[in-house]
């Protein structure tokens, strides 16, 4: 299992477009990868779960991963985030 904590400093937080981009990336590994924020928990290959948690601007977040790519699903994912300036 692989994890990472990101510090959301995107103004706008995790809105529609970022969002989709995390999905979209995130759908692209095998490994069970879900997003933690405030002690809910959704699947970030979720669009609804992801967009349902409300992720604003200085919030905290965790993102992990479970599988045989749990380590390149975290790296891929954390490009994505610093790529779309989220963390």
């Amino acid at each position: 299992m692989a994890s990472k904590d990101f510090h959301i400093v995107a103004e706008t937080g995790i809105h529609a477009r970022p969002a989709t981009l995390l999905v979209q990336t995130a759908s692209k590994f095998a490994s069970d990868i879900t997003l933690e924020y405030k002690g809910k928990s959704v699947n970030l290959k979720s669009i609804m779960g992801v967009m349902s948690l409300g992720v604003g601007q200085g919030a905290d977040v965790t993102i992990s991963a479970e599988g045989a790519d749990a380590d390149d699903a975290i790296a891929a994912i954390s490009e994505t985030m610093e790529k779309e300036g989220l963390a």
